[in-house]
């Protein structure tokens, strides 16, 4: 069996020494109900910085968002009425909540970044990449998404890349998935060739590296499929302390995919002096 992590992951003191943890999961445009429950699961773990995909402008999202920042956290989000997309949110001060080269992605809302004031640097960026069916309309649109995102990393500066963390749903598998599936093209096989060539190593695969395959979703049909990442920079490979995919989000039906987790092992890393998340108003900020 995979590699499985426990729901919560106690800090303990929250010595500034210790430990980052980071997930992230497709929340699937939560409703409302759903993104409560959502809630309920993530603020009974103790996560950093935890990156949304699939999110979306309607009052689920919102909720979850509103929630997180009344509480002391800073929440990156670009919202699109028109689309899907992804957001980030740190009990981790950050520094910049923008990276230049991204604003040129093709749909910016399918991103979401932070400067991490942490020791190393961690440049932090969640990313979700659109589906696409038979159409050539969306295919274009998901080819001209991956190309932008690829060309917005080649362009950031060596200290970004060599502090950068890369997570989401990437809708793509990699050449070596298992078992193999058809119906992918090369671009889409080429992406996460190209974060390996770029020097982003895939964490669960160098933290496990003799573990089954693992899977995030699974499709109507029973396929499983590996979507969701998180690829660190290879000079910070060394401080990797665990990796898990975690299984409760499906089995517990908050979302159809699995979370996926890491810790990190830093010089320091502050963070903010947050307020347990309980139930409020309907005000959303966002």
């Amino acid at each position: 069996m995979p590699p499985t992590a426990p729901a919560r992951r106690p800090r303990g003191s929250g010595d500034p020494s210790s430990g980052l943890s980071v997930l992230t999961v497709n929340i699937g445009a939560a409703a409302r109900p759903r993104a409560d429950r959502l809630l309920q699961w993530l603020t009974g773990r103790d996560d950093d910085v935890v990156l949304l995909t699939e999110t979306s402008a309607g009052p689920g999202t919102a909720h979850l968002l509103d929630r997180f920042a009344r509480a002391g956290y800073t929440v990156v989000n670009t919202p699109d009425d028109a689309d899907r997309g992804a957001a980030l949110i740190s009990r981790v001060p950050v520094l910049d909540d923008r990276l230049p080269s991204l604003d040129k992605v093709s749909v910016p809302g399918r991103v979401a970044a932070a400067v991490l004031d942490t020791r190393p640097r961690l440049y932090v960026i969640g990313v979700y990449v659109p589906s696409r069916n038979r159409s050539t309309a969306k295919t274009d649109r998901k080819q001209r998404f991956t190309a932008t995102v690829l060309d917005a990393l080649t362009a950031l500066p060596d200290e970004h890349r060599d502090g950068l963390l890369l997570s989401g749903d990437h809708n793509v598998i990699a050449r070596t998935h298992h078992p193999p599936l058809p119906g992918f093209l090369p671009f889409e096989y080429d992406f996460l060739d190209r974060l390996g060539a770029f020097g982003l190593v895939d964490v669960h695969d160098h933290h496990h590296p003799h573990a089954p395959h693992p899977h995030s979703w699974i499709g109507r049909t029973g396929d499983r499929y590996r979507y969701d990442y998180l690829h660190l920079a290879r000079p910070l490979t060394g401080r990797i302390t665990d990796c898990s995919y975690l299984h409760d989000t499906r089995e517990q039906r908050l979302t159809d995919h699995a979370a996926v987790t890491a810790t990190l092992r830093l010089d320091h890393t502050p963070r903010l002096p947050v307020t347990p998340i309980t139930e409020a108003d309907d005000n959303a900020l966002f």
